[in-house]
């Protein structure tokens, strides 16, 4: 079965074998007790790919958004949500909402609805939070973070990415959508997982030395549940070291099949939706879906059409194969839109 389900971009995996061994899986204490010495060298390499000052790692981005934005309400901010932003950030939005802060969401890029926003807060003495993506998947246009970072830091408040999608597949040396726009600031704080980019289910929140310090002082979950395990760090510095290595062939590799891809789409007719990430949506196209599994093709059927997820391990006759399937079904059931 050729697989276009896998968000693990790069094509990294993680066998035990290949991990540095461990004499303990678990330390049985916290992380505000204490860490595993690999949990604060992976969390330095983790901040210097993001361009930051420092970071810290959670076991989930769940554990994460629930401790940030906990922290986050005790200050006089406004929460804006960019409409794009995944679920778990927003649960976490949620939190601070129910512990006080004002929550409004604004249609992704909408700059002049998010500026209204930011002064209407403002006046009322509340700095923003704004929350977004650094890439939203199956989407040509992007939100425009430069845009979003500049009102963050002309009202002193905080541009929150959740950069998961990016990280280690966009900008230098796969540090993500900060690096890939040049944001700088402690005003920037980075939410990510790596387990996309990197293969790995660890995350990172990246930013300011004061931020973190203050974050890994107040995290519930560094106090009352189990940090990285030390399974789950060892995957982490080898897909850093395999990043450091082999990330720019393993990205330029990733290009070439999406260069391939979206060839492939408009030489069949077949709109298609992603720009430059290798999350592509082919719009009301779901209903190939059964067609394309019997052939030995998985793909993902949502939001009304067909989503495919390349990676850097799909060989050039693979993509060939699914394309001329779609191809295919593009011919014989009339549906060419070129």
């Amino acid at each position: 079965m050729l697989d276009f389900c896998s968000a693990l971009y790069l094509g990294m995996r993680h066998p035990s074998c290949q991990l540095a061994p461990w004499r303990a899986l678990t330390l049985g204490q916290p992380a505000a007790l204490r860490e595993l010495a690999a949990a604060s060298i992976v969390a330095a390499r983790l901040a210097r790919l993001q361009g930051r000052q420092a970071a810290c790692l959670l076991p989930s981005t769940l554990h994460l958004y629930w401790d940030l934005f906990g922290m986050f309400a005790s200050e006089p901010l406004a929460v804006l949500v960019d409409g794009a932003s995944y679920p778990i950030a927003r649960w976490g939005a949620e939190r601070a909402q129910a512990l006080g802060l004002p929550l409004r969401r604004f249609a992704c890029g909408d700059v002049p609805a998010l500026r209204a926003l930011v002064c209407g807060w403002r006046g009322r003495g509340r700095r923003p939070l704004i929350l977004a993506d650094g890439v939203v998947p199956g989407r040509e246009r992007q939100p425009p973070l430069a845009a979003y970072a500049a009102l963050a830091q002309r009202h002193g408040g905080y541009l929150l990415l959740d950069d998961t999608q990016a990280l280690g597949v966009l900008g230098p040396d796969g540090g993500g959508a900060a690096r890939r726009h040049g944001l700088q600031g402690e005003r920037v704080v980075i939410a990510a997982s790596l387990a996309k980019g990197f293969g790995v289910p660890l995350a990172v929140l990246a930013g300011g030395t004061a931020l973190i310090g203050r974050f890994m002082a107040r995290s519930q979950t560094r106090v009352h549940a189990s940090p990285p395990s030390a399974a789950v760090l060892a995957a982490s510095g080898r897909a850093l070291d395999i990043n450091a290595r082999d990330g720019a062939l393993l990205r330029a590799r990733l290009a070439a099949n999406l260069a391939q891809w979206r060839a492939g789409m408009a030489g069949a007719g077949i709109a298609c939706r992603g720009g430059a990430f290798p999350v592509q949506h082919l719009p009301g196209r779901a209903h190939w879906h059964a067609a394309l599994q019997a052939a030995g093709v998985r793909a993902l059927a949502q939001q009304g059409g067909l989503t495919f997820l390349l990676r850097a391990d799909h060989a050039p006759a693979q993509l060939a194969r699914a394309i001329g399937l779609l191809d295919y079904f593009a011919r014989s059931h009339d549906e060419r839109v070129i």
